[in-house]
């Protein structure tokens, strides 16, 4: 394991257009998307500058940030077979000390000139690398962590999106006391940069045929994760934080897909969340016993909505079991992604992103408080008059 000092820190833009059941975004193209979830996007006609903040964490903590480095021996690349064992880059978000540590970068330069190259982000836009570097995480590095036994969280970002585009969540789970394991998929998106430096592309987001197998494959990363942060402190010099014993999963989109292949395959995980993923597949009557949260967007993922896999999964789920959608909300509101682009100065949906963003972190904070904590959380109990855009189904 190598920890990573990053020198430069940019963001990945959400310049519009959602691929149907995937999540992949980023699409700098002037014409609307005829997704019906999806903001369009309008290249600028002129060069803009262009500043980015992600929102501050709501919790009592300070963040701190941490990224490790992982190889499983025991099976290749899913993707590039030929690159040998499988490399993983991991964000470790925990709860801090307010006032100590260094303002920490979004992501790699590599990882940003991945993203930008892939979706042909204009320069015109004034989104590049260097103008990129300014975004403000709110996580630090090198912060000294609270005292004390912390659930772990694992995230799971959108398919072809790098794990830093649930940064925004990942800041306030630890900022109320979770350890969080933000796990990016090596070859599977627009780039993770690895501990000998380099920084793969995608080798599989022009081919669909690979799309269903994504949620199994990144099952396998989870679980290969929760072991290395579980059994001994070697992976991680802060591992002493977490309590084994209590441990979530959350996804964006196919991430939210693999939250429940993980759960299926792994009762270490004892509570999941989907944020706005088709199941791949739906969970069959007894596979998952634990308690889980599907919030998604409102045209596909309410009850009798386009994705047939959230009713399918929904008969099949045990336990506590929650089903909420987001009026206004397109895809990317349940990650960092509209908000940058509203910063960048691109339409957003209906939905503000500051409000999609709040959204999804009080939802998702709650959920877990309640299911891995044992905190009341009445936010789940109903319709909020604070959220009226939250609609609850049975």
């Amino acid at each position: 394991m190598k920890r990573n000092h990053r020198m430069g820190a940019v963001a990945a833009l959400a310049l519009a257009a959602l691929v149907t059941g995937t999540g992949a975004g980023f699409a700098a193209t002037p014409a609307p998307s005829t997704t019906p979830s999806t903001a369009s996007s309008a290249t600028p006609a002129a060069t803009r500058s262009f500043q980015g903040a992600l929102p501050a964490p709501t919790g009592p903590y300070a963040a701190g940030e941490d990224v490790i480095h992982l190889t499983d021996e025991s099976r290749p690349d899913p993707w590039v077979p030929s690159s040998g064992p499988r490399q993983l880059a991991v964000t470790m978000v925990y709860p801090a000390v307010p006032g100590t540590g260094t303002p920490a970068p979004y992501t790699t330069l590599a990882e940003a000139a991945g993203i930008l190259q892939r979706r042909k982000v204009p320069a015109s836009s004034g989104v590049t690398p260097q103008t990129l570097s300014s975004i403000t995480t709110h996580a630090f590095e090198g912060a000294r962590p609270q005292r004390g036994k912390h659930p772990l969280v694992v995230l799971s970002p959108a398919f072809e999106n790098p794990r830093m585009t649930l940064t925004s969540l990942a800041t306030d789970l630890a900022s109320h006391g979770y350890v969080v394991a933000l796990v990016g998929d090596t070859n599977g998106d627009s780039g993770e940069t690895l501990a000998d430096g380099r920084t793969p592309p995608c080798a599989i987001c022009d081919d669909q045929t690979k799309v269903d197998s994504v949620p199994a494959n990144r099952a396998l990363d989870a679980s290969f994760v929760i072991d290395r942060l579980t059994h001994g402190n070697t992976a991680w010099p802060l591992a002493h934080l977490i309590d084994k014993h209590e441990i979530g999963m959350a996804g964006h989109s196919i991430g939210g897909a693999t939250a429940a292949a993980t759960m299926v395959a792994d009762p270490r995980v004892r509570a999941g969340v989907n944020l706005d993923g088709a199941f791949k597949p739906a969970p069959l009557p007894g596979q998952i016993d634990r308690p889980f949260l599907m919030l998604g967007i409102t045209d596909s993922h309410s009850p009798g909505g386009t994705d047939t896999t959230w009713g399918e999964a929904w008969a099949a789920l045990g336990g506590c079991k929650k089903w909420l959608t987001v009026a206004g909300a397109d895809h990317f509101s349940f990650s960092d992604l509209d908000l940058i682009q509203e910063q960048a100065g691109f339409p957003t949906p209906p939905l503000s992103p500051e409000r999609g963003v709040a959204i999804t972190r009080a939802y998702v904070t709650a959920f877990f408080d309640r299911t891995l904590e044992g905190i009341p959380s009445p936010l789940l109990d109903g319709p909020s008059a604070d959220n009226p855009e939250v609609v609850f189904h049975d």
